[in-house]
């Protein structure tokens, strides 16, 4: 016989925690029971046991977990959530995400789980939310054709901007198959992408007929679109699962239509405000630069040059400069004129017709101005007023006796 094989506590708490996470209904469960032994951690976590007639099972909810705010002592209550083998102390949970009040219906439970879900995932985040474009050229509506939903939405379009174009892809909007269909729709509208909004729209309905909007794909496709979405399902009171994922909720179709599109008048008046607006600003700004070019004009004035006295200042001196320069070629005239009669006295010529010769030695040329100069029988040139000739010189000049020196010391006499 062979030997038992003995295992850890550890191997045992793995395979145990092993199984739980296996089993598909351990995995997501709902269990209905009595709250007791409730009690909330210093972080926010409960602890508590739920409980019938004969059994009692341990549960644990972390903080801001759905519902945490419904148990209480002696509460009957509907708890989602999986069970999990907790091997620090080996005690069997149940894990609970959500909880509602007992006596919930089956949709009414999965609505809560999986707006849980969801919401934990971020999909309701609201810093995700995008606005809507002011003056949409095309709106894309998702509905039934053949339902009252898009002749109120066509109605009050045409009434408040007629300017804009609604694309239909119609849509089953309840009963089997329908949650496909408006997935379809709305893949249909973004491959198109001619719309800057989608609206998904039905009227009221219960629970059971208005589920679709509140299915888990149709929810996808709302977070995942690339523009906004509009839900406009149900009633005012009605909320689905797409209200929470959309970018804009709407209580009806028709109010859908009215936050979609401005209104004709409204803007009518909003353009009438700007044009009195801009008028009056005009005419501020006009009566502003008026009166800046008006000191501008004065500032001007005040310092621009005495033009007529710089005139009279130009004439007189143009006056004073013509009085100068006359005198000065008066002057100038009368020492040229002077200067020249200088000239015509000092001119050889004049000499020359006074009577005067000019005798030159025939050899150098020389200007004969000494009788000394010129030998015996030397030839001279004689110039006249009228022309030259040639002259030859007579006998010797006499001789200068040279002056006799006295001899001795000299006597001056005494008078």
């Amino acid at each position: 016989m062979a030997a038992a094989k003995v295992h850890t506590v550890s191997q045992v708490a793995r395979y145990l925690k092993g199984l739980l996470a296996q089993d598909p209904m351990l995995a997501e469960l709902w269990v209905e029971g009595e709250v007791s032994n409730l009690r909330v951690s210093q972080t926010g976590h409960a602890y508590f046991t739920l409980k019938d007639r004969q059994s009692q099972l341990r549960c644990v909810m972390f903080n801001r977990s759905a519902g945490k705010d419904l148990l209480g002592d002696g509460a009957a209550v509907t708890a989602h959530g999986r069970m999990s083998f907790y091997d620090a102390r080996g005690s069997l949970d149940l894990v609970a995400d959500l909880v509602v009040a007992e006596g919930v219906g089956p949709l009414a439970l999965e609505y809560e789980r999986l707006k849980a879900a969801l919401e934990g995932e971020g999909l309701f985040d609201p810093s995700r939310k995008r606005p809507l474009p002011r003056f949409p050229k095309t709106v894309g509506l998702v509905t039934s054709p053949t339902g009252a939903v898009i002749h109120d939405i066509e109605r009050v379009l045409s009434r408040r901007y007629p300017l804009v174009e609604v694309l239909l892809a119609p849509s089953l909007v309840q009963g089997p198959g329908a949650a496909a269909g408006l997935q379809r729709a709305m893949r249909a509208l973004i491959e198109d992408g001619r719309s800057e909004l989608i609206i998904l729209a039905r009227g009221g309905g219960s629970l059971e007929e208005l589920w679709p909007f509140n299915e888990e794909p149709v929810a996808r496709a709302i977070y995942a679109s690339p523009i906004p979405v509009v839900s406009a399902v149900g009633h005012e009171t009605d909320y689905t699962i797409a209200d929470f994922v959309a970018d804009v909720r709407c209580p009806t179709p028709s109010v859908a239509a009215e936050m979609v599109a401005p209104d004709k008048a409204a803007l009518r008046g909003e353009v009438a405000s700007l044009c009195h607006r801009l008028s009056w600003r005009l005419s501020a700004m006009s009566a502003e630069k008026r009166g800046q070019l008006s000191n501008l004009a004065e500032r001007l004035q005040r310092g621009a040059p005495d033009t007529a006295g710089l005139r009279r200042r130009v004439d007189d001196a143009l006056q004073r400069a013509a009085v100068s320069t006359t005198g000065y070629a008066t002057l100038r005239r009368e020492r040229l004129r002077a200067a020249g009669m200088r000239l015509k006295a000092l001119d050889p010529g004049a000499t020359l017709r006074r009577g005067y010769a000019v005798v030159q030695r025939e050899s150098t040329k020389e200007v004969v101005s000494r009788r000394g100069q010129v030998g015996a029988k030397e030839p001279l040139r004689v110039t006249v007023s009228d022309g030259a000739f040639t002259v030859v010189a007579g006998g010797k000049p006499p001789r200068k006796r040279p002056k006799k020196e006295p001899v001795g010391p000299a006597v001056r006499l005494f008078p």
